[in-house]
């Protein structure tokens, strides 16, 4: 479940025409009410529609024997120069939301968030280049300490980002570093010979990955080290990317890093994720959280607040 219920809708109706309605009478039915969060027996009722059809098999189900994965979160301070401008985006959108209206007010709210997320991994993706590396990104401050540590104690790291631009401008600091790395963005054509370079090579502790075009798909059980250096929307694709390491085959432990901004659009995305998380235990699991929808307006702004 990517956004919301309706997604849910979508499979089932490919499957089984009807199953659960037609797409208004879902909406009116289930989508709408459980959005607004107030309908236990609701959700209740759907997931017990669904358990005839939905043979769910989690991991430690399949794979009792893989190693376990621990999540850590790992929290950093913006530079006073990256404080400064993501206030000044913060301020700005802010000011030209209140005046907007309707279908320009969510654009609006879209644009401004992508530019406060890339605000928080490095001022050069706003196109600011006249800005040394020490005052455009913190990040690559605290990804360098994760990476030193990581490579220093024989491990392999996965490095994954939505921002193609942010993975290219880790090159320099690599080479500095005198690590050996592998790449892999949407331009990339050989793919399988690149998954299989890194898989094969140990003296190479490094694979750079965006986040679309290498988060599902490859095996990379050569590393047992994840750094997430940006939150996506869905927990699911960041499990997803993660999952390139953690999977049949894995015999190390699997640590995945997830990069914070402190103070930042990052951390509500963060509570995002665990609402999205709510929503999918409560159709496919009897434990019913809240199953709501997808990011609604609402939402939107408030990660402004």
């Amino acid at each position: 479940i990517e956004n919301s219920v309706r997604d849910l809708w979508s499979i089932v109706n490919f499957v089984l025409p009807g199953y659960l309605g037609g797409r208004k009478e879902f909406a009116e039915r289930f989508e709408k009410p459980l959005a607004a969060g107030s309908a236990p027996a609701l959700q209740e009722r759907l997931a017990r529609r669904l358990k005839p059809i939905v043979k769910r098999r989690l991991k430690r189900e399949v794979a009792a024997d893989l190693p376990e994965r621990l999540e850590q979160t790992h929290y950093c301070d913006l530079t006073p120069k990256q404080r400064a401008v993501y206030r000044q985006i913060l301020d700005q959108s802010r000011a030209t939301l209140l005046d907007a209206e309707g279908g320009r007010k969510r654009m609006l709210a879209l644009t401004a968030l992508l530019r406060l997320r890339q605000a928080c991994c490095d001022l050069r993706l706003l196109g600011l280049r006249d800005i040394g590396e020490a005052d455009a990104s913190a990040k690559l401050d605290a990804l360098g300490e994760l990476l030193a540590e990581a490579v220093a104690g024989g491990h392999r790291v996965l490095v994954f980002s939505q921002f193609v631009e942010m993975l290219q401008g880790l090159v320099p600091r690599l080479h500095q570093g005198g690590h050996a790395y592998c790449y892999l963005d949407g331009k990339t054509r050989n793919r399988s010979e690149v998954v299989a370079k890194f898989q094969n090579d140990p003296a190479i502790p490094v694979f750079l990955i965006s986040l679309k075009a290498g988060g599902v798909g490859l095996n990379l059980t050569g590393a047992d080290t994840v750094i997430h250096l940006d939150p996506w929307w869905n927990p699911a694709v960041e499990a997803q990317a993660t999952d390139r390491a953690h999977r049949i085959g894995q015999r190390r432990v699997v640590t995945a890093y997830k990069l914070i901004a402190r103070d930042t659009v990052e951390e509500k995305i963060l509570a995002l994720q665990e609402r999205k998380k709510a929503a999918t235990a409560a159709l496919l699991d009897t434990d019913l959280g809240s199953a709501g929808s997808g990011l609604s307006e609402m939402e939107i702004l408030e990660l402004f607040e």
